[in-house]
């Protein structure tokens, strides 16, 4: 897989977490109006890796607004378990913490606690798909089948293939899923050259918090899984 093509796939998964825009600066919850504190919520993992992120921020007056640092007796907790406040250069202050991906498949409390004591219970649940069957080390041209379990009757999967080809187009599309069958048509695969290919599907979740202060709030859930194989058959771009 050539570096640069690799890069780009790496930047956007970044991307669905990072904007340029997003305040890094940090500030404390015991300066701001309760009502003007906005909930930023973002889970991600992957098939393959052990753990769930679970990434909490709290922002001044917008989603782009300043972090902030939330200032007892207000507190943050996933199901019951407190978390601990951190900070990033890029990102500001936020609370986060890591989970078994094994454990994690279920329904899950946010319990967000304010300056005045007042409680907003988020409710998500986080559900992985899977391959079934996986995919075979060579794949044919012609329209390819996948068949993904654990995804609603009608769903929308993010679907990234690229190949080692400086100069052709890689696939980064959203695709339906319907009753867990996914098809890259054959037409889409001409963008692609024959040799390694590299296959991610990712189901990207964004919606707004059911319980919030006045500013609101969303989340952000993520999950995805990554294969390779080798592309072969007549190519015809």
């Amino acid at each position: 897989m050539n570096r640069l093509k690799i890069f780009t796939l790496i930047s956007i998964s970044n991307l669905i977490f990072l904007s340029a825009c997003t305040s890094n600066e940090i500030g404390n919850s015991k300066d701001v109006n309760p009502d003007a504190i906005f909930f930023d919520y973002k889970i991600w993992a992957e098939e393959g890796r052990e753990s769930v992120t679970v990434n909490l921020q709290y922002r001044m007056g917008g989603p782009n607004g300043t972090t902030l640092v939330i200032d007892e007796p207000g507190s943050v907790k996933l199901d019951g378990e407190e978390l601990q406040l951190d900070s990033a250069k890029l990102t500001g202050a936020y609370y986060e913490v890591q989970k078994s991906l094994d454990s994690f498949t279920g329904k899950h409390t946010i319990v967000f606690t304010d300056l005045n004591k007042k409680e907003y219970r988020e409710e998500f649940e986080f559900t992985p798909f899977t391959l079934e069957p996986d995919v075979p080390a060579t794949l044919t041209r012609g329209n390819l089948v996948f068949n993904l379990k654990g995804l609603d009757p009608i769903d929308y999967v993010r679907v990234l293939a690229t190949d080692t080809s400086f100069t052709s187009t890689d696939i980064n599309d959203v695709d339906t899923v319907r009753n867990g069958r996914l098809v890259i048509s054959s037409d889409r695969l001409s963008s692609l050259v024959n040799g390694p290919v590299n296959l991610e599907f990712y189901k990207e979740v964004e919606k707004p918090l059911k319980n919030t202060a006045k500013e609101g709030g969303k989340l952000f859930l993520t999950y995805g899984l990554k294969r390779e194989f080798e592309l072969k058959g007549p190519h015809n771009p």
